[in-house]
Parts: structure tokens; C-alpha cells; sequence
């Protein structure tokens, strides 16, 4: 579009491609609510507080217009469908901007994984921003798929859908100057390094930070996220499928605060999206509980948008781009119609994108297991278990006395204790470690994943050892997804063959068969939501104790992992 048409339309010399007419538009400048035209051209509004003519004329009485959505930290991954049914899912509730770390496909597959992502964002209708990849692998402690030191990342950082450096999760390695992750926080300087430090607080916090990092998503309480945002960090208040942060959050999404908050996702699958929403559902249950609506969507957006650099976009105003929500109210929060970058989303729209190649479709190179493999000598001790909180991605690092038979250590139903396991998948030494898990609720069969964040290894949890073996067998058998077996026979199933985390179907086939494989997840007693992102997330470190030592440090206590 030329600069002159824009000015054109704009003044009106000329009718606007579009005009919304009738409604009001919410000013988050003032919380005003503002009864106007709209007046777009091309990709950007050009004109309200003005009446004007157009081309194509939309009434929209008694209906509200906000700006687009943007989820500013979600891995798509998660979704467990491809960026172009990603696009197509979550678009419709508003979402116009995402800004995504390709990191569980880059621990794959490396390099080729974050290539897909970005050739992906070329197409798709919604504005799909890419953060590299920062910590692959994730840690030494687990094999991983990839290693991309900072050579392996420079070459894609002036690519026109890059924003910065993800999620920087290696805060130990960033406070104690490892080299590898000075190279990649030096090469970034002046740019976007995304944050990532759960819990890390006082002197830890402020060296972590003075690497440059400005962005973080991991607080889990209102305090810990008050005295980041009191030290400069711009907090992404995370709502997805396993962790919840929303409603320990609220305290903090005031007016106030508003312009130093976002709203994130992390990992939500489509089954979520279709039950309860995305981001709209973030919205409309903070305000349900009391928040400003002004301070929320302000996070939702404006706040968002300059935190991230995305200068364009966040409000409703001549020059900026036209994403655009047509809600039914602002509490309730319904998208009746979507424009991104001035284009009403419909079927017919997303029908001009055109397709990319999936990759990573053999990436599962696990060896055969049998039962025997899931045998843990008996102890007179007391043995670590990981503890499971729902509705968070961390976990405890716990220790019980386990009953035995014979010489091996055997489940503790009583007290919801299970076996588990992890299996190395990217066919690079055949590793298997095994442990306890408590929390589940499993009282029979076994559910197996190859997503099992960060290096998605197998993760199998499991009362028999029996059902343990057939589920993580399975996974090979269908390129990779979720397996649950009971009583020796696969009762649920899904693929996920695109580097084993991501399905090849359409998003509404994937949310179908997500209902039957929870139906049957259920069926063996686990008490949890989302049963297959909570096994999904039990590889992570266990890190029970930090501390900061006189000289500013962190010390790790000790570690609990069992890949």
C-alpha cells in the first residue's frame, strides 16, 4: 500500500478500504469508551473520531472494538498441531500477535526446527514473532537432540520475524558466567533477551538481570513478581494448560501496574482453547475477580506491544496497525469478528496461506524396552520421589520409604506413589533412568509422552511395569505422541510424528482425540487436569533449595532428575 493512500483515506479524500460503523472502540490511553467509525486501509487504521465512507461498510452496533491480542511467551509446540493450525485454532479469539520460542522442536531437531518455525511465520495470517532458541540443550543433565551454541543462532537473528534471545532458563549459568551463555547474552546485547528465573530473588535476581534481561514469565506469586517488576522486569502473567499463575497474579493487575504487564500462555493444547478460550479467557476471568478491565487489556495488548519492541501495534488510533477485536462486552470478552492487519479472518482467508514442509518426522529413535528395564533396587532408606503440584510446572523434591518385592522397590498406592522413567529417544546412547513419582492418582496401566520438556526424552509414569513397556514401545511405533495403556492393551492414543511433538491433523481432530485420550487417562484414577502436560514437565530439574551465598552466588543444594 502506498504512504499517499493511506493519507487518502485517512482525510478522507478517499473512502476507506473498511469501516467498522456504530460501535464503540475501547481508548486504552484514557479507559474511555469511544463511539466511533473505524476507518482501515489496507493493513493499518487510518482514521476514528471521524465519520467516515468506505468501500466496505460493517455495522457493528452495540458491539465494543479492542485491539488484538498478543500472547507474548508461548512455545506452539504445546499445541501439539503445526503453526498453520496453531494460526487457524487461535486466531478467531483474538490473538494477532504471538511471540514464540521454537524451543522444544530446536532440542529436537535443532537448527531445522527453528527454520520450520520461521518459514511458517511467513504465512500465516496471524503475526507470528520468533524468540531464538537460548537454551538448547536445556541442561547437562539430560540427552538432548541438538546443541546450538551462539554460531548456530546468529545466522537467523536478522531474519524479519526474529525479535531476540528466548527465554534465558539457565539462571545458574547465567549468575556463575558460564561461557556459553556469556557468548549468547554478549551477542545480544542492545537487543530482546527474554527472561526465565523462577523463584530467584535479591542479589541472584539482580545479577541476572544486569545481563540485560527485561522480559519473565515464570512468577508464581505476587510478591516474587513484585520485586521484579520493581527491578525493571516487564512480567508476563501466565495462564496455559499445566501452569496456572492468573489468580496468585491478580493482586498485581491494577491500572498502576498495568503498563509493565503482558499475558502469556506458555503451553495450552487445543482441547483448553476450545473449552475455555486463550487469551480472552485470561481476560475475562481477571475481571470476573475483580480486575480493571482497563488494566487488563492493557496487558493484553499496548503494554504487550512495547514491551516487546512491536511499536506498530496495542491500540485503536490513526497510523496503527488494524488488529482488531469485535467483542461482545469487554467482561464477557466473546470475539464476534477478527482483523489481522486489516483483513476479517474467515475460512476464505485462511485459504491463501500456502502450505510448509514438516520436519523431524523419524526424530524417535528409542530402543525396544521390556518390564524388567523399569526395576528399582530396593532400599532400607528412604528414596527420592518427585512430588507433583497441580497447576504448576514445578515440582517437589521429596523422600519416602518405599515398599519392596523381593529385592525391588515396588509403587506405594496408599500414599499415590507410581513409577517413572525416562528414555532416551534421540538415539544417541540409549539411556534409561527410573524413579517415583507422587501426585498422579494412577491406580493401574501406565501413560507414556515424547514430549517431556526441555530434551523430550520419553517420559512413561506407571503403576505395571507391563503397561509401562507396551505404552513407551507404542511411542516408536507411531513417530512419537501419548500412549496410555491399561490391563496389556492401548485403550488411547494420539501422533504426534512432527519431531514427535506436534500432530499433522487438523486442530479440531486433535482437540477429539485429546477428549478420548483424558477419558482414558481418567479411567486408570489420575486426579490431575491435564495428566499428559504434567508428565510431559516431570523430566525438569528439581531444584529444592537456593541460596545466595556472600559473594552473591547461587547454590544448588542438590538436584533431583531422573533423565
Amino acid at each position: 500500500m502506498r504512504l499517499e493512500t493511506y493519507i487518502d483515506q485517512g482525510t478522507g479524500r478517499e473512502p476507506a478500504d473498511i469501516v467498522l460503523k456504530g460501535g464503540h472502540f475501547y481508548d486504552l490511553v484514557t479507559g474511555e469508551l469511544v463511539q466511533s467509525d473505524i476507518a482501515i486501509c489496507g493493513d493499518r487504521i487510518v482514521g476514528t473520531g471521524e465519520t467516515y465512507q468506505g468501500k466496505k461498510e460493517i455495522d457493528i452496533s452495540g458491539q465494543i472494538v479492542v485491539p488484538g491480542f498478543i500472547d507474548t511467551h508461548l512455545h506452539i509446540e504445546s499445541s501439539l498441531v503445526t503453526p498453520h493450525e496453531f494460526d487457524r485454532c487461535v486466531l478467531p479469539y483474538g490473538v494477532t500477535t504471538a511471540i514464540c520460542d521454537p524451543h522444544e522442536i530446536a532440542n529436537v531437531i535443532g537448527t531445522e526446527g527453528i527454520q520450520f518455525f520461521l518459514d511458517s511465520s511467513l504465512e500465516t495470517i496471524m503475526d507470528i514473532r520468533v524468540q531464538l532458541s537460548s537454551c538448547v540443550p536445556a541442561t547437562h543433565l539430560e540427552t538432548a537432540g541438538a546443541d546450538l551454541p551462539i554460531e548456530r543462532l546468529l545466522p537467523f537473528r536478522h531474519h524479519p520475524k526474529v525479535i531476540g534471545l528466548a527465554e534465558f532458563m539457565n539462571f545458574p549459568g547465567v549468575i556463575h558466567k558460564d561461557p556459553v551463555c556469556m557468548a549468547k547474552l554478549e551477542a545480544f546485547q542492545g537487543g530482546h533477551i527474554d527472561g526465565h528465573a523462577p523463584l530467584l530473588s535479591g542479589l541472584g535476581l539482580n545479577g541476572y538481570l544486569s545481563a540485560g534481561i527485561r522480559t519473565e514469565h515464570e512468577c508464581t506469586t505476587a510478591e516474587e513478581a513484585m520485586e521484579k517488576i520493581r527491578k525493571g522486569i516487564h512480567i508476563l502473567v501466565r495462564e496455559g494448560s499445566v501452569s496456572k499463575d492468573l489468580h496468585a497474579l491478580m493482586p498485581i493487575i491494577t491500572e498502576r501496574l498495568s503498563p509493565h504487564l503482558a499475558l502469556c500462555t506458555d503451553d495450552r493444547n487445543p482441547l483448553d482453547i476450545a473449552e475455555e478460550g486463550h487469551l480472552d479467557f485470561i481476560i475475562r476471568t481477571a475481571i470476573a475477580h475483580g480486575v480493571e478491565p482497563l488494566a487488563v487489556y492493557r496487558a493484553a495488548s499496548i503494554s504487550a506491544a512495547r514491551a516487546f519492541g512491536l511499536k506498530d501495534r496495542g491500540l485503536i488510533a490513526p497510523g496503527w496497525r488494524a488488529d482488531l477485536v469485535v467483542v461482545d462486552n469487554l467482561a464477557n470478552c466473546k470475539a464476534q469478528m477478527v482483523f489481522s492487519a486489516g483483513r476479517l479472518v474467515n475460512d476464505e482467508l485462511f485459504a491463501t496461506r500456502k502450505p510448509v514442509e514438516p520436519v523431524g518426522l523419524d526424530s524417535v529413535k528409542a530402543r525396544i524396552v521390556k518390564a524388567a528395564d523399569f526395576s528399582v533396587p530396593a532400599r532400607q532408606e528412604e528414596q527420592p520421589v518427585i512430588g507433583v503440584l497441580p497447576g504448576k510446572i514445578i515440582t517437589e523434591h521429596r523422600r519416602f520409604r518405599l515398599p519392596s518385592s523381593g529385592n525391588q522397590s515396588t509403587v506405594d498406592l496408599a500414599n499415590d506413589i507410581i513409577r517413572v522413567a525416562v528414555i532416551e529417544r534421540h538415539g544417541k546412547n540409549g539411556n534409561h533412568a527410573n524413579g517415583f513419582v507422587q501426585g498422579f492418582g494412577l491406580k493401574k496401566g501406565a501413560i507414556a509422552s515424547t514430549v517431556g520438556h526441555d530434551s523430550h526424552n520419553i517420559c512413561v509414569v506407571g503403576v505395571s511395569e507391563d503397561d509401562m513397556a507396551l505404552a513407551a514401545n507404542r511411542l516408536g511405533e507411531i513417530r512419537g505422541g501419548f500412549v496410555v495403556v491399561e490391563d496389556g492393551k492401548v485403550t488411547g492414543e494420539i501422533a504426534l510424528p512432527v519431531a514427535g511433538l506436534m500432530s499433522l491433523e487438523p486442530y479440531e481432530t486433535v482437540r477429539d482425540i485429546l477428549h478420548e485420550l483424558r477419558k482414558a487417562a481418567y479411567a486408570l484414577g489420575t486426579t490431575l487436569t491435564e495428566p499428559f502436560l504434567q508428565v510431559a514437565f516431570l523430566p525438569l530439574p528439581v531444584i529444592p533449595h537456593l541460596k545466595i551465598s556472600d559473594k552473591g552466588m547461587v547454590d544448588v543444594d542438590k538436584f533431583a532428575l531422573i533423565g
